[in-house]
């Protein structure tokens, strides 16, 4: 399976990730760029999570709309969003979530300059025992 980029898409995300690839040390770095990893503060004995405030906004903005588009042609994205949903998050929420695992994704693919590839990637889900794959099972 080929990774899915609709036309608007697809200029917007070569963008983000360029030809440099020495440009992000590693996936969490373009997810903090992104504003698509969370951020974690605590006082006291309260601890909270929200969404990135400093960040590129646009970028933020194509890789969760891409995020949305995966659901409807890869069934683990689906799965995983449905999972998310499951647990009491929220559309956006469970999207950025799915943005956040997508990026780790396709950080690798452009590392190793290799296609995306599902089946692989489900191949290692099942070597890690995710609990995803109990889900696509169901």
């Amino acid at each position: 399976m080929k990774l899915f980029f609709n036309k608007p898409l697809a200029p917007r995300l070569l963008v983000a990730f360029g030809d440099d690839r020495s440009r992000y040390g590693n996936a969490q770095e373009l997810a903090c760029y992104g504003g698509i990893a969370p951020v974690t503060e605590s006082s006291g004995k309260k601890t909270w999570i929200h969404w990135r405030w400093s960040c590129s906004k646009f970028l933020r903005q194509t890789l969760v709309e891409w995020a949305n588009q995966t659901r409807h042609h890869s069934f683990w994205a689906e799965a995983f969003y449905q999972m998310q949903r499951q647990k009491g998050k929220t559309h956006q929420v469970a999207i950025r979530a799915l943005a956040f695992k997508w990026i780790r994704i396709i950080f690798r693919c452009w590392q190793d300059r290799q296609p995306y590839d599902e089946v692989k990637y489900l191949q290692a889900l099942k070597q890690k025992g995710s609990p995803l794959l109990q889900h696509l099972a169901v």
